[in-house]
């Protein structure tokens, strides 16, 4: 009998994320709960609900709680407004990948697009979907539902359509609805959002099922990815059976087969694939051989043979790229692997060692066919420092160390030779933070686990346990300091549609949108993004709430500073035409002011309509007649700038009064 277990069970990134999200928040002084269950397994509920974390249905009942943690799946935008009006302290964790798709269908509903979804309209990740469309959208879970939306769409005569997926959904059937979409919509806006891992989980389990005459599929029967698996394992797999927990197996079923794959949903816990492989580890006996894909243990067991586990020394007399050569004193040539050579990422082995150098080494393997030893100096430094990095956590003493690896849902830091797991969640302040950007810096940590079984060691750290007590430490100094009219220097941190939070140094305060510049703007970043360097001052404070409101626009930049200054009454300047009203035109001065020439000053002629003499994009040069600085008003005159028009008979008057005056003067001569 073979099983193989599906390399892509278990929790995916955005689920991974969402528990060590409320993992971390666990255990603290704050009652905390998750609005709705934070992934659809109910085991990993009961267990949260063990740790004082636990679901809420209804909106009313989150202000019972300090903080309110938003699902993987998320919520819609509604929900959000609502939990930002609530006092209790509110923590998103909805999967990135989810995040993404609400701003696709934001940002196509904008543009007064149709937003078609792929999903079941009453899984809360849809929902969610929704939740953020502006306008009408359809959602179908198969072909027969989504001819039925088309069908209603093209009753309505909608046109511009964006189509989206729930990130679970069947990649089959997904390739499949899209065939029929282009030929309805030849100009669809269509982003395939299936999550890539969940593209992966379904295509390894359709080839594993394929081969196995028995499927088993681990997850919550509430759960859409593991029911889509299910559905996927069935279509070549007759024998194919979903558990939630070992309790659930039907053991002759096991018994009877040759070939068992086995995979899990993205919401399933490692412990419970664990617990069920163990159980039918048990059920078959050992003289049978089992695949089971657990690395660290496969890994162990391929190493051990005679004499492995021994501690020598050894002098090394060699180095090659790949290997260190030792001497141990015995017939076999030692070798050291270059994996084996240090707990950091090594890329030139003499960056380790030298030639001469007497090391303290365990025996891996040996081979006495070929004659060698395989030895490790990782091994030996990890177990010394082990035994320091367990005083540390007892005195919760604050360690340092290089981050050597951003992997799967954190990174990995290196500390006295053993390799530390910074969960993302424990690596930043902010969730959003780019963990690439730590990697090959030096952090400081402190140990939050530390345990070990069997020949398994679990080491994690917290940066941001360090952190937040350097952040309290700036947050009681500003504190001490803060009052309305001071002036700092700070980083943008976030945008919203509303405005820019600033992070001050330990504190954050928002610019309101009306705030960033004397222009009227639609969006923050047409001023600032994230990452810049910014001057600011305190607006006001809500001493109850500790928010901060800040200002950043400058009086000096203000237009009617700078037109009162630089353009007083009188002035000519080259205006552009804006606008056109019944009584004249508007014409933009500097950026920010405009001011309007009258009919009566647009020519030096009557004219019926500003249009006669005047475009909308024109450049015309005009002249500042007046200002009404509270009102707001400027008054321009083209006019005034062209000469006066004369009578059309005042020239021959002119010539006939010259002729009278001659006539005069030559009748006195005579």
């Amino acid at each position: 009998m073979k099983i193989t277990v599906a390399k892509t069970a278990g929790f995916c990134f955005g689920v991974n994320r969402a528990v060590e999200i409320v993992n971390s928040l666990a255990g603290s002084e704050k009652k905390v709960c998750t609005l709705g269950p934070i992934i659809h397994n109910k085991e990993m509920v009961i267990e949260l609900e063990n740790k004082g974390v636990y679901s809420i249905d209804e909106l009313s009942d989150a202000e019972k709680f300090s903080t309110v943690v938003i699902r993987s799946h998320g919520v819609s935008r509604d929900v959000k407004d609502y939990l930002s009006t609530l006092s209790c302290e509110v923590v998103d964790a909805t999967c990135p990948f989810v995040s993404k798709i609400h701003r696709i269908v934001a940002n196509a509903t904008e543009s007064n697009k149709t937003v078609l979804i792929a999903g079941d309209k009453n899984h809360p990740e849809v929902m969610g979907i929704v939740g953020h469309c502006f306008n009408d959208c359809f959602t179908f879970k198969d072909e027969k539902e989504l001819e039925h939306s088309l069908n209603l769409m093209l009753e309505k005569n909608i046109k511009d359509v964006c189509v989206v997926a729930q990130t679970t959904f069947d990649v089959t059937a997904w390739e499949k609805c899209l065939k029929i979409i282009k030929k309805v919509y030849t100009n669809a806006e269509i982003f395939d959002t299936i999550c890539n891992a969940t593209s992966e989980r379904q295509a390894e389990a359709d080839s594993l099922s394929k081969s196995s005459d028995c499927m088993i599929i681990i997850g919550d029967k509430h759960s859409s990815n593991t029911c889509k698996l299910f559905s996927i394992c069935k279509r070549s797999c007759d024998n194919t059976f979903l558990v939630e927990t070992a309790d659930d197996l039907d053991l002759s079923v096991i018994k009877s087969a040759d070939f068992i794959g086995v995979t899990a949903g993205a919401s399933t816990p490692a412990r419970i694939i664990k617990e069920v492989l163990d159980t039918m580890n048990d059920v078959i006996k050992s003289s049978e051989t089992n695949d089971f894909e657990n690395f660290e243990e496969m890994l162990e067991e391929s190493l051990k043979s005679l004499n492995t586990n021994e501690r020598v020394m050894g002098t090394v007399v060699g180095i090659a790229p790949n290997e260190v050569f030792v001497d141990v004193g015995r017939k076999q040539a030692g070798f050291i692997p270059l994996d084996e050579l240090s707990a950091a990422p090594v890329n030139n082995p003499e960056d380790v060692v030298k030639i001469g150098d007497e090391l303290e080494l365990l025996i891996m393997k040996t081979n006495d066919q070929e004659g060698t030893i395989m030895l490790s100096k990782r091994r030996v430094d990890a177990k010394k420092g082990w035994e320091i990095l367990e005083k540390a956590y007892e005195a919760k003493e604050i360690l340092t160390g290089v981050v050597t690896e951003v992997i799967n849902g954190g990174v990995i830091v290196i500390a006295n030779d053993t390799r530390v797991f910074i969960p993302a969640s424990q690596a930043t302040m902010n969730r959003d933070d780019n963990l690439e950007e730590l990697k090959g810096q030096e952090v400081s940590f402190r140990l939050i686990e530390v345990s070990q079984r069997g020949r398994r060691r679990k080491v994690i750290g917290s940066i941001k346990s360090v952190l937040k007590d350097e952040f309290a430490e700036l947050r009681a100094a500003f504190w001490e300091n803060a009052e309305v009219g001071k002036t700092y220097t700070g980083t943008v941190k976030t945008l919203t549609n509303y405005g820019a939070f600033v992070d001050l140094g330990g504190v954050s305060g928002m610019i309101h949108i009306s705030e960033l510049s004397w222009l009227r703007i639609k969006h923050p970043s047409e001023v600032v993004n994230v990452g810049d360097t910014v001057e600011v001052y305190i607006k006001d404070i809500n001493d109850e709430t500790k928010k901060i409101s800040l200002g950043y626009k400058k009086t000096e930049d203000n237009p009617w500073v700078i037109l009162e200054k630089e353009y007083p009454v009188g002035t000519v300047v080259n205006a552009t035409i804006v606008g056109m009203t019944t009584f004249g035109a508007f014409a933009n001065i500097i950026p920010g002011i405009d001011g309007l020439i009258h009919i009566s000053q647009i020519a030096n002629k009557r004219i019926e309509k500003p249009q006669d003499e005047l475009s909308v994009g024109e450049v015309v040069e005009a002249k500042i007649t007046a200002i009404d600085f509270e009102k707001k008003r400027v008054s321009l005159s083209i006019r005034e700038l062209l000469p006066d028009a004369m009578p059309v008979a005042q020239e021959p008057v002119a010539e006939a009064a010259e002729e009278v005056a001659k006539e005069a003067e030559e009748a006195e001569e005579a």
